[in-house]
């Protein structure tokens, strides 16, 4: 039995993404959290956060290192969801937006879509190559 690689075939395309979003949360972070930290310091902090998540799961990704890019993805999903309930209940803690805010509604929702995508991605990865097709319903 054999299993693909995460990196490999439409995983490019999907570790391209996370590479962008974690290059763009992480100068983000630190530019708030260096910049201006006591605006909105639980909003920077989890700018930062984020950004570093999307870098684990971009490199745990790339290099096909399962058990890590489960745990980053599953972190991210974790923290979309309860960031953007949060963002839009309570106001107060969220002054300033952050990647996950609004679930993350300035990123176009991509932070959103992406844990479903990367999940998706490692459990068809992780399936084996050798498996013979489900027989369709044609015949």
């Amino acid at each position: 039995m054999t299993d693909r690689r995460t990196g490999t075939g439409p995983g490019r395309l999907l570790v391209a993404v996370y590479g962008v979003l974690a290059l763009a949360a992480t100068a983000r972070g630190i530019y708030q959290v260096a910049t201006k930290l006591g605006e909105a310091p639980v909003a920077y902090l989890l700018s930062l956060g984020a950004g570093l998540v999307y870098v684990v799961a971009t490199v745990a990704l790339a290099t096909d290192r399962r058990r890590l890019a489960w745990w980053a993805v599953s972190v991210e999903m974790l923290g979309v969801l309860v960031v953007g309930v949060l963002s839009l209940v309570d106001v107060g803690d969220f002054p300033d937006e952050t990647v996950w805010s609004a679930f993350g509604q300035g990123y176009g929702y991509v932070p959103l879509v992406l844990p479903f995508l990367g999940l998706l991605w490692l459990w068809r990865t992780g399936r084996s190559a050798d498996v013979p097709p489900a027989p369709d319903d044609l015949g």
